[in-house]
């Protein structure tokens, strides 16, 4: 804190601070001292946004820093839902909660462990082929990928990322979007996409796993600009057979 040029104080001296000034440097303090305890990369209810806020997702709130995120983390609301989630999972036979970072209790440390052990052996092999609806005449995407040393029990999964998201492309293109495949122990592939939305309805988008050819299937549809337009219109969208 800067104790000079304060009113009342001489040159070189330390004046009485106010008390905004002190509140603002205990909340800095505090979210310099959370942030080394807590990793907010492992809290699976911190989002951030499109444009650039936090989010929790269990308590459904906006919170236009970390330290405020942090704060809000040791509320009587969060703690409130987190007790509740946690008796939720009991009831259902699952783990709990962790309190602090919101994961399952007894797992926490193992997934961590798994993690860093697990050595990559390179980027699988890949082919996209376009495709086109005949009938909607909708543009399309189908992925091939190819996993041939694939971990057992493992089905590789897909996520769909924002430009804002990610941080590889700086700045970030609101034009685009990305796709990851992720397969242990394979890396993470990631395919940069038109930011158009795409169409989940009729099985126009699905996954597929082949376990005996070891490849993952993966189609995207997306949305004619009509239905992009219109689909939150009533008795505006398309409707379809």
């Amino acid at each position: 804190m800067d104790y000079q040029n304060r009113a009342g104080s001489k040159f070189g001296g330390g004046g009485v601070a106010s008390t905004s000034a002190t509140n603002a440097d205990r909340r800095e303090r505090l979210r310099k001292l959370a942030l080394e305890t807590i990793d907010l990369d492992k809290d699976p209810y911190f989002f951030k946004n499109h444009v650039g806020s936090f989010e929790c997702r269990l308590c459904l709130t906006v919170h236009q820093n970390d330290g405020s995120y942090l704060a809000h983390t040791q509320g009587r609301k969060h703690q409130t839902n987190l007790a509740r989630r946690a008796a939720k999972e009991q009831k259902e036979g699952r783990a709990g909660l962790d309190p602090v970072t919101g994961m399952p209790i007894g797992m926490v440390g193992a997934q961590v462990n798994v993690k860093r052990n697990v050595v990559k052996i390179g980027r699988p092999g890949y082919k996209i082929t376009k495709t086109r609806d005949q009938v909607t005449r909708q543009h399309g995407l189908i992925f091939q990928l190819q996993y041939p040393e694939i971990s057992l029990d493992v089905t590789p999964k897909v996520r769909f990322m924002s430009a804002y998201e990610q941080k590889v492309d700086d700045p970030p293109d609101k034009n685009f979007q990305y796709m990851l495949v992720a397969a242990e122990p394979y890396e993470t592939c990631g395919f940069k996409l038109q930011a158009r939305e795409i169409d989940r309805t009729n099985d126009r988008y699905f996954t597929w796993w082949d376990p005996d050819l070891k490849e993952f299937w993966v189609q995207v549809m997306f949305k004619t600009e009509r239905e992009e337009r219109y689909s939150g219109v009533p008795g505006l969208a398309p409707s379809r057979r």
